[in-house]
């Protein structure tokens, strides 16, 4: 099968250089994984409809995904994993988000945490990710109270955003033994399903088929072997991906869609453009130079969103083990690399849809879901604005202000 001319278009030879990962799990292993993701296009166009409505994927479409592989891709090798480089992980969510818009949120997600398999026992791990659809939800939008008890924690707390909460075998989510303490150590918990109760309030514009519902727990008993800290944790696998700054790397997982959906969107745009005439004329929207021009400068815009992801991360990648002042500019970048990209990917979409007149606003024209897509996409805190704070920050001599960071 031939790849799509925006997947091949993301290769980077320079970050391939500078990561020896994109070469040893590419050819073979990412090309199977693209395949997979591209073998999915009907089922999921049969069943997009039902996205919206039910506000979380069909059971027989989420089943799809995880048979797919793509719940495990940041999962090591050591348990029997593919341990996807970071470029790799980006070119298959893309694909994904090209797709649909949910389907490349929770692919992200679900995959994204998978890494988890780096940082807890490896015992542990191996239980968890027996399960070959196996799929674990997180929120790190608010902080619970964890309460050290004999042998763990008992847990307590109301979360928000849970990616795939009705599929979910397990929910990480964050803690503290002191909540209203900023200096206490930020915890992740990770919890059975039967453990939390979820609240069906998904009602929003966009990614409504991603089911990222609230959910609570009451006095949960946590294993001790089931928590980790936040931030500063020690990884229990040996690869490069484990020993990159977890914040940076969470924020990757998703940093893909975006992008996907608006690579999804130029796609759609061009099948329109091809059909759709001009009111009162014969010409072809495709034969005007005005939507022309439009389609090529997407296409401009998305590379150079994407050259600017991948070059952010190949210096992460290279500060990783070196550290000190040149980790923390990396991480600044990446940050604003995230934020960059979402902001071009929405305006991708705007363009596109104007072009397209009064087409893009009905709900049966794909344009009008990669916009409301989109925009909840970039409203995640990895995307935010706030990033270009943080990075004009240290750049101006400040701390990064945020305690995150």
């Amino acid at each position: 099968m031939r790849e799509p001319s925006h997947l091949v278009e993301m290769d980077d030879p320079v970050a391939a250089r500078r990561d020896p990962d994109v070469i040893a799990n590419a050819p073979d292993r990412v090309c199977r994984m693209l395949e997979a993701v591209q073998a999915l296009t009907p089922l999921i166009a049969a069943r997009r409809n039902e996205f919206d409505g039910d506000r979380r994927l069909p059971d027989e479409v989420f089943a799809a995904l995880a048979d797919a592989g793509l719940f495990r891709l940041w999962l090591p090798e050591r348990l029997d994993g593919p341990e996807l480089s970071p470029f790799a992980f980006m070119r298959v969510i893309e694909a994904a988000s090209a797709l649909d818009g949910s389907v490349g949120w929770l692919a992200g997600n679900g995959g994204g945490m998978s890494r988890i398999g780096g940082y807890l026992g490896e015992a542990v791990a191996r239980e968890w990710f027996a399960d070959p659809r196996a799929f674990v939800a997180s929120s790190t939008g608010a902080v619970g109270t964890a309460t050290p008890v004999a042998g763990g924690y008992c847990l307590s707390g109301h979360w928000p955003f849970g990616s795939g909460a009705h599929h979910a075998t397990r929910f990480m989510v964050l803690a503290s033994v002191s909540p209203a303490d900023p200096a206490s150590p930020l915890l992740c918990c990770y919890v059975g399903r039967s453990d939390v109760t979820i609240l069906d309030n998904w009602h929003v514009s966009g990614l409504r088929g991603t089911g990222s519902c609230d959910f609570e727990a009451r006095d949960i008993f946590v294993p001790a072997a089931h928590v980790h800290p936040f931030l500063g944790l020690q990884p229990t696998q040996p690869g490069l991906l484990y020993r990159m700054p977890p914040s940076s790397v969470f924020a990757w997982s998703i940093c893909g869609v975006p992008l996907g959906i608006a690579s999804g969107a130029v796609s759609s745009f061009a099948e329109l453009a091809c059909r759709k005439g001009r009111p009162g004329t014969r010409t072809a929207l495709c034969d005007r130079e005005i939507v022309q021009a439009t389609v090529g400068r997407t296409r401009a815009m998305l590379r150079a969103a994407r050259g600017f992801l991948t070059d952010a991360m190949a210096e992460l990648i290279a500060a990783t083990d070196t550290g000190g002042q040149r980790l923390v500019e990396a991480r600044a970048d990446i940050r604003i690399a995230n934020a960059h990209a979402a902001e071009t990917a929405m305006s991708v979409t705007d363009m596109l849809a104007a072009s397209a007149g009064a087409a893009a606003i009905f709900e049966t024209c794909a344009l009008e879901r990669a916009g409301r897509d989109v925009r909840a996409a970039a409203k995640h805190i990895a995307m935010s604005p706030n990033n270009y704070i943080i990075a004009g920050r240290l750049a101006l001599g400040l701390d990064a202000g945020s305690a995150r960071f």
